[in-house]
């Protein structure tokens, strides 16, 4: 058995955008690299990409994985995912550490308080409650 994918068989020219990122664990799954794409989240050299642009070596790539923005240089492509060890080797942090902090913790108190105040019997939120409840979440 060999020590990693990429010496199983040759490094590619060029590797999807949306496959790069699941191979080097910035998202969980192949599809939550689509959608980020897709949203807009995922940058290369500062432009957004579709999925199924071509990723080349050098490239530097702004991913936003949940309330963090991740800055990344590609080091070397690959098609199969690895292993969190070895995600050095293909990828190059660029964002400070301090960056990748998640954000800071509400006090205890804060988190027993709701967001937003309905009143009694006003039933469930609607399509645009919740879209303003989720705008909340992102601008803080």
């Amino acid at each position: 058995m060999s020590e990693s994918p990429a010496k199983d068989s040759q490094a590619p020219d060029c590797v999807r955008v949306d496959k790069w990122l699941w191979a080097v664990r910035l998202y969980k799954t192949r599809s939550l690299a689509t959608q980020a794409c897709k949203a807009g989240h995922v940058k290369v050299d500062g432009h957004p990409v579709k999925p199924s642009r071509n990723l080349h070596v050098g490239e530097t790539l702004q991913a936003r994985c949940g309330h963090v923005v991740r800055r990344m240089r590609v080091a070397e492509l690959l098609e199969r995912r690895v292993s969190a060890k070895d995600v050095l080797r293909f990828a190059e942090e660029l964002a400070p550490p301090e960056d990748l902090r998640p954000p800071r913790q509400l006090p205890a108190d804060s988190l027993s308080q709701p967001l937003i105040l309905r009143p009694k019997g006003a039933g469930r939120p609607t399509k645009r409650d919740r879209r303003r409840l989720d705008a909340l979440e992102w601008d803080g």
